[in-house]
């Protein structure tokens, strides 16, 4: 970008005025260092020492509090990152179920993958899960391995998708239980709940591939990668390749698997079949198909290979990626009771505040018993997700409400009489019903605003909150205010016989 002139010559007096300043500081600061160097020199040696001791010692602690100024909140956050990313043991999953059970969470899901776990330990058998795309081989290859071998079915999850499972015994003498994984199709490549939690039961994974990985199938081995179990890389139909491709396909997936520990390539073919030209004496040819026996000992001795030499860490890394998986199913049961509990406390307030408002009797009464509501309800529910609130965020988020309820009140009014006509005979009560239907929606709005903060965010956000309240206010305000009104009119006809 070309500047004007008089731009230039501004910036290159800046620049020049800059230099001198520079060269000003520069010289005052060798002259204080020379005058002290020449007074250090005429003092005692102790003295200069201690001198320099001091300088030093300053030094370090103002470059400490700088780096701590500028960097405190990421290095917390980079130590509640590693905290939360460590496994949970047993003694971690017994604590948190006892706390769902508690808080009356569904934990039928968590306690049944804790007893599949039991069971597979009791068994004594490895475990060995085999993915990869439709077509690839998997089911083939077990074929191969089992020629007589027939499956038992599991469902998993209420799903349709079907798992198939074969006992199979390795070169060394182990009992393994094949599971055969649905073939993924998914363009995203990403794996499904179904086949993510089978991958963490299994002690072993298998990914079996044609050729080079495609987007999917490389999203899919990531993600099996990331467990950090043992993972064979099993190559297919690599009979169709000549010996220069079967190279340049070896370095490209063992590239892919090369950062993980417990990861190993394997070539294999699993054709029974192979079709041939046969070549006649009078130089016909003719396309025959015969029998051919499966190349597969890599394999079996490759998968034998892992078993011996993680024999010592496949309990353990499958404990652990099952205590996660139990893990997974005690917060998802967790959210799912604290997501019902709030909306029964939030129904329950919102009703509270009808009928405050119907109670309240002389001139502002009504903003007292509203103001005491909603800083309970608040509480109640920071009680709920385990969370503590500062009066200071309360009273600030109960502020920013009645700010943006003020500017939306006419609205609240208008739905609230809409509401109230499908109920006739209110009468005089009309303006304190109004007002009674419209405190009902601010605080059904409210408490699922909150609701929704406390369990994505874990704390309260009070301008967060606030916001998001703002955006919902207007949202079904029809339904809410049906169920409101009925209330009202609940509450009018019993002060009514009174």
């Amino acid at each position: 970008m070309k500047l004007a002139r008089s731009i230039r010559i501004l910036i290159a007096m800046a620049v020049f005025v800059l230099g001198l300043a520079a060269l000003l500081l520069l010289l005052t600061i060798s002259e204080s260092l020379l005058t002290i160097q020449a007074h250090l020199e005429a003092s005692s040696p102790w003295l200069r020492g201690a001198w320099w001791m001091i300088a030093g010692a300053l030094s370090l602690l103002v470059t400490w509090l700088v780096w701590r100024l500028l960097s405190p909140s990421r290095n917390r956050a980079a130590i509640r990152t590693d905290s939360d990313r460590e496994p949970p043991d047993a003694a971690r999953i017994e604590s948190e179920l006892e706390r769902a059970t508690a808080l009356g969470a569904d934990t039928a899901a968590a306690r049944r993958e804790l007893a599949e776990l039991a069971h597979r330990r009791g068994s004594g058998e490895i475990h060995v899960a085999l993915f990869g795309e439709i077509s690839t081989g998997k089911s083939s290859l077990i074929a191969a391995l089992l020629p007589d071998a027939e499956a038992a079915s599991d469902v998993r999850g209420g799903t349709t998708r079907t798992l198939h499972r074969y006992r199979w015994h390795s070169p060394g003498g182990d009992t393994l239980v094949l599971t055969d994984m649905p073939g993924t199709g998914d363009t995203s490549g990403a794996l499904d709940r179904v086949a993510e939690d089978e991958a963490k039961r299994a002690h072993i994974v298998v990914f079996v591939t044609d050729g080079d990985l495609n987007r999917a199938q490389h999203v899919a081995l990531q993600e099996l990668l990331a467990l950090k179990k043992p993972l064979l890389l099993a190559l297919n139909k690599s009979d169709r390749y000549s010996d220069a491709e079967l190279t340049l396909l070896d370095r490209r997936l063992r590239d892919t698997i090369a950062d993980s520990e417990h990861a190993e390539l394997v070539r294999v073919s699993t054709a029974a079949r192979r079709e041939v030209i046969r070549i006649a004496p009078d130089g016909g040819e003719t396309v025959e198909t015969r029998a051919v026996a499966p190349q597969i000992d890599a394999f079996a001795h490759a998968l034998q290979r892992l078993l011996d030499n993680t024999d010592s860490v496949l309990d353990r890394l499958r404990d652990s990626a099952t205590f996660v998986l139990v893990g997974q199913h005690l917060e998802r049961a967790v959210a799912e009771a604290r997501r019902t509990q709030a909306d029964a406390l939030v129904d329950a307030y919102a009703k509270k505040a009808v009928v405050g408002a119907l109670a309240a009797i002389t001139p502002g009464s009504d903003l007292l018993i509203q103001g005491y509501l909603g800083t309970q309800l608040v509480k109640e529910l920071a009680a709920l997700y385990d969370t503590k609130v500062r009066k200071v965020d309360s009273d600030l988020l109960l502020h920013l409400v009645q700010k943006h309820a003020g500017k939306a009140h006419t609205l609240l009014l208008a739905v609230a009489g809409n509401a109230l006509k499908a109920f006739p005979g209110i009468g005089t009560l009309a303006g304190g019903a109004l007002h009674a239907v419209a405190y009902g929606i601010i605080f059904r709005t409210l408490g699922r605003a909150l609701t929704t903060t406390l369990a994505t965010r874990g704390e309260l956000h009070p301008r967060q909150a606030a916001k998001l309240f703002e955006e919902r206010l207007g949202e079904d305000l029809e339904t809410s205010a049906r169920g409101l009104a009925r209330l009202v009119v609940e509450r009018s006809d019993t002060g009514g016989e009174r």
